[in-house]
């Protein structure tokens, strides 16, 4: 009787393990569970996000399901969500934006995490000497334009200009990292250039109406709280008459009279692509460079080059209203 016994209990067990291995064996059975972790609301990382998705799903269709999750531009809830998805054993997270790669990737060594729009990754993840490849479990796409072309573009558009204000978030080193070098790319030109730190919206108007009133021009990167909150530096510049040329589309949109943008929608399908590679087994994250978009626009904002009486030089697209 105990060896019937045992012997049905090891049948039961071999039947549970073959409907496992019948329901998972396979890659094209496999069901994919995505943590999608945003920093904030805004166009550029909307427009990411979307692409992300969309990339997956084509390829996965009803196989791959998503987690998405919006931190409002906290860097407490990124991590409270990083973890909890940590905790939920996803099988990928994408995170969008550097607070909330930086969170993920503090989160966990072992689950797939691949950020997008983040500008510098040897800033964000503070590793020297970057020379292009993460390693371990992080890998992406990046956001970075030519930082030296859109110093080129206020040139283009202020040749007399003296003076540039640089207008960023303090809390985000990225923003850092590009005013930086367009300040040095301005003084190389001959500009006078001044950076203006923020440490959050409270203090946008404050730090907006400063830099306007000691600068010919203002320039403003990449930079997620800028990104949110483009009415506050549009309602001081516009009726001051002072100009922003912007780090990207959905900034220049809302504040900007030009500026030199990727498609984040672009960007975040590229990103849905290394996310699906790795899912089945093409590549390894930790093998795989950070990707670039390849193709940047010069684009205007025909609104407020009129309202502020500035033609666009030749070669400049407006941007869809």
């Amino acid at each position: 009787m105990k060896r019937i016994c045992k012997l049905l209990v090891l049948s039961i067990c071999i039947a549970l393990i073959f409907s496992a291995t019948a329901c998972n064996g396979g890659k094209t059975e496999e069901k994919y569970v995505i943590g999608i972790l945003q920093l904030v609301q805004h166009d550029a990382l909307d427009a990411a996000t979307r692409g992300f998705r969309e990339a997956l799903t084509e390829k996965l269709g009803d196989k791959v399901t998503f987690t998405e999750q919006n931190a409002q531009n906290d860097t407490a809830v990124c991590a409270a969500i990083a973890g909890g998805f940590v905790s939920s054993n996803v099988d990928l997270i994408m995170a969008n934006a550097t607070p909330a790669l930086q969170a993920a990737a503090a989160a966990t060594a072992t689950i797939p995490v691949l950020g997008t729009s983040i500008t510098e990754y040897g800033v964000a993840l503070d590793i020297k000497d970057f020379k292009g490849t993460v390693g371990g479990n992080v890998s992406g796409t990046s956001d970075l334009a030519p930082l030296d072309r859109q110093a080129q573009m206020l040139k283009d558009f202020f040749p007399n200009a003296k003076k540039v204000g640089l207008i960023y978030c303090s809390a985000e080193p990225n923003s850092l990292y590009q005013v930086n070098t367009i300040k040095g790319l301005l003084e190389g030109m001959g500009y006078t250039a001044k950076l203006y730190p923020f440490s959050d919206s409270n203090d946008l108007a404050a730090v907006t109406t400063t830099a306007v009133g000691d600068s010919d021009v203002l320039y403003v990167p990449t930079d997620n709280t800028v990104a949110s909150n483009t009415g506050i530096i549009d309602n001081i510049c516009r009726p001051a008459k002072k100009p922003v040329i912007a780090g990207e589309k959905g900034i220049c949109a809302g504040c900007g009279i030009a500026t030199l943008s990727i498609d984040y929608y672009d960007l975040g399908r590229a990103t849905g692509e290394m996310a699906y590679k790795i899912l089945i087994g093409e590549s390894d994250v930790s093998a795989m460079p950070i990707e670039y978009a390849p193709v940047f626009t010069k684009m205007y904002n025909a609104e407020i080059c009129e309202a502020l009486g500035i033609t666009p030089p030749d070669g400049y697209v407006k941007i869809a209203e």
